[in-house]
Protein backbone atom coordinates (compact mmCIF):
# COMPACT_ATOMS: atom_id res chain seq x y z
CA UNK A 1 0.00 0.00 0.00
CA UNK A 2 2.97 2.40 0.59
CA UNK A 3 4.28 1.70 -3.60
CA UNK A 4 0.59 2.23 -4.43
CA UNK A 5 0.27 5.26 -2.27
CA UNK A 6 2.87 6.95 -4.89
CA UNK A 7 -0.08 6.65 -7.40
CA UNK A 8 2.61 5.71 -10.11
CA UNK A 9 3.35 2.67 -9.27
CA UNK A 10 1.89 -0.30 -10.42
CA UNK A 11 2.00 -3.02 -6.97
CA UNK A 12 -0.02 -6.55 -7.53
CA UNK A 13 -1.07 -8.90 -4.53
CA UNK A 14 -0.78 -12.51 -6.05
CA UNK A 15 -0.53 -16.14 -5.42
CA UNK A 16 -0.03 -19.08 -8.21
CA UNK A 17 -1.66 -21.93 -5.79
CA UNK A 18 -4.50 -19.06 -5.56
CA UNK A 19 -5.20 -18.11 -8.36
CA UNK A 20 -2.97 -18.95 -11.65
CA UNK A 21 -5.06 -16.95 -14.32
CA UNK A 22 -5.06 -13.75 -11.96
CA UNK A 23 -1.01 -14.51 -11.22
CA UNK A 24 -0.58 -13.96 -14.95
CA UNK A 25 -2.53 -11.30 -15.75
CA UNK A 26 -0.61 -8.97 -12.86
CA UNK A 27 2.72 -10.23 -14.57
CA UNK A 28 1.17 -9.18 -17.54
CA UNK A 29 -0.06 -5.70 -16.63
CA UNK A 30 3.30 -5.33 -14.55
CA UNK A 31 5.72 -6.11 -17.89
CA UNK A 32 3.22 -3.66 -19.83
CA UNK A 33 3.30 -0.35 -17.17
CA UNK A 34 5.98 2.07 -18.40
CA UNK A 35 7.23 2.69 -14.59
CA UNK A 36 7.74 0.72 -11.95
CA UNK A 37 5.91 -2.45 -11.15
CA UNK A 38 5.55 -4.58 -8.06
CA UNK A 39 4.39 -7.85 -7.87
CA UNK A 40 4.25 -9.54 -4.40
CA UNK A 41 3.73 -13.20 -4.25
CA UNK A 42 2.93 -15.19 -1.27
CA UNK A 43 4.98 -18.60 -1.12
CA UNK A 44 4.55 -21.72 1.00
CA UNK A 45 7.50 -22.36 2.73
CA UNK A 46 8.74 -25.64 4.24
CA UNK A 47 9.71 -23.95 7.52
CA UNK A 48 6.09 -23.25 8.47
CA UNK A 49 5.77 -26.86 8.58
CA UNK A 50 3.75 -26.91 5.03
CA UNK A 51 3.80 -30.42 3.53
CA UNK A 52 4.82 -28.98 0.12
CA UNK A 53 3.31 -31.61 -2.05
CA UNK A 54 -0.15 -29.77 -1.37
CA UNK A 55 1.77 -25.80 -1.63
CA UNK A 56 -0.98 -24.91 -3.91
CA UNK A 57 -3.77 -25.98 -2.17
CA UNK A 58 -2.63 -23.78 1.27
CA UNK A 59 -1.84 -20.92 -1.38
CA UNK A 60 -5.11 -21.17 -2.00
CA UNK A 61 -6.22 -21.20 1.77
CA UNK A 62 -4.63 -18.39 1.92
CA UNK A 63 -6.69 -16.63 0.01
CA UNK A 64 -9.87 -18.36 1.08
CA UNK A 65 -8.78 -16.98 4.72
CA UNK A 66 -8.14 -13.66 3.53
CA UNK A 67 -4.84 -13.70 5.15
CA UNK A 68 -3.33 -13.04 1.18
CA UNK A 69 -6.16 -11.38 -0.49
CA UNK A 70 -5.14 -10.94 -4.31
CA UNK A 71 -5.26 -7.49 -5.65
CA UNK A 72 -4.25 -5.32 -8.39
CA UNK A 73 -3.58 -1.22 -8.56
CA UNK A 74 -2.62 0.25 -11.86
CA UNK A 75 -2.22 3.41 -12.34
CA UNK A 76 -3.35 3.94 -15.71
CA UNK A 77 -7.06 2.95 -14.75
CA UNK A 78 -7.35 6.14 -12.71
CA UNK A 79 -6.11 7.99 -15.91
CA UNK A 80 -9.24 6.17 -17.38
CA UNK A 81 -11.60 7.43 -14.85
CA UNK A 82 -11.48 4.01 -13.16
CA UNK A 83 -11.07 3.02 -9.56
CA UNK A 84 -7.07 2.38 -9.65
CA UNK A 85 -6.84 -0.45 -7.12
CA UNK A 86 -8.94 -3.57 -7.75
CA UNK A 87 -9.77 -6.38 -5.51
CA UNK A 88 -9.26 -9.67 -7.46
CA UNK A 89 -9.98 -12.49 -4.21
CA UNK A 90 -13.61 -12.99 -3.26
CA UNK A 91 -14.62 -12.42 0.33
CA UNK A 92 -12.93 -14.99 3.33
CA UNK A 93 -14.80 -18.09 3.47
CA UNK A 94 -12.41 -19.88 5.84
CA UNK A 95 -11.45 -18.54 9.44
CA UNK A 96 -7.57 -17.55 9.91
CA UNK A 97 -7.72 -19.90 12.66
CA UNK A 98 -8.70 -22.52 9.83
CA UNK A 99 -5.90 -21.76 7.94
CA UNK A 100 -3.28 -21.12 10.60
CA UNK A 101 -3.94 -24.55 11.95
CA UNK A 102 -2.64 -26.20 8.88
CA UNK A 103 0.44 -24.36 9.59
CA UNK A 104 2.95 -26.34 12.42
CA UNK A 105 4.60 -22.62 13.10
CA UNK A 106 0.34 -21.61 14.72
CA UNK A 107 -0.22 -25.33 15.81
CA UNK A 108 2.74 -25.05 17.78
CA UNK A 109 1.70 -22.10 19.37
CA UNK A 110 -1.82 -23.87 20.05
CA UNK A 111 -0.40 -26.92 21.80
CA UNK A 112 2.49 -24.76 24.21
CA UNK A 113 -0.34 -22.14 25.14
CA UNK A 114 -3.92 -22.00 23.93
CA UNK A 115 -5.46 -19.48 25.59
CA UNK A 116 -2.83 -17.24 24.47
CA UNK A 117 -3.02 -18.84 20.88
CA UNK A 118 -7.10 -18.18 21.18
CA UNK A 119 -6.33 -14.81 21.59
CA UNK A 120 -3.62 -14.04 19.15
CA UNK A 121 -5.94 -15.63 16.52
CA UNK A 122 -8.99 -13.51 16.95
CA UNK A 123 -6.90 -10.62 16.90
CA UNK A 124 -5.60 -12.15 13.36
CA UNK A 125 -8.73 -12.29 12.09
CA UNK A 126 -10.02 -9.03 13.01
CA UNK A 127 -7.06 -7.13 11.19
CA UNK A 128 -7.57 -9.67 8.29
CA UNK A 129 -11.54 -8.45 8.57
CA UNK A 130 -10.86 -4.85 9.04
CA UNK A 131 -7.68 -4.95 5.96
CA UNK A 132 -10.55 -6.62 4.00
CA UNK A 133 -13.21 -3.94 4.29
CA UNK A 134 -10.56 -1.32 3.90
CA UNK A 135 -9.29 -3.36 0.20
CA UNK A 136 -13.29 -3.04 -0.31
CA UNK A 137 -13.42 0.84 0.20
CA UNK A 138 -10.74 1.37 -2.13
CA UNK A 139 -11.69 -0.83 -4.87
CA UNK A 140 -15.39 1.41 -4.55
CA UNK A 141 -16.52 -1.88 -3.74
CA UNK A 142 -20.41 -2.39 -2.02
CA UNK A 143 -20.77 -4.26 0.78
CA UNK A 144 -24.01 -5.68 -0.38
CA UNK A 145 -23.73 -5.88 -3.93
CA UNK A 146 -20.42 -7.85 -3.37
CA UNK A 147 -22.47 -10.60 -0.99
CA UNK A 148 -25.17 -10.78 -3.23
CA UNK A 149 -22.87 -11.21 -6.27
CA UNK A 150 -20.73 -14.14 -4.29
CA UNK A 151 -24.72 -16.03 -3.34
CA UNK A 152 -25.51 -16.17 -6.79
CA UNK A 153 -22.30 -17.31 -7.51
CA UNK A 154 -22.58 -20.38 -5.49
Amino acid sequence: MIAASYGNVYVAQVSIGGNAGHTIKAMREAESYHGVSLIIAYAHCIAHGVNMTTGFTHQKEAVQSGFWPLFRYDPRRAHAGQHPFQLDSRKPKISFTDFAMREARFAMLTRSNPAHAEELFALAQRDIDDQWHYYEQMAGVERDVVDEMQEVES
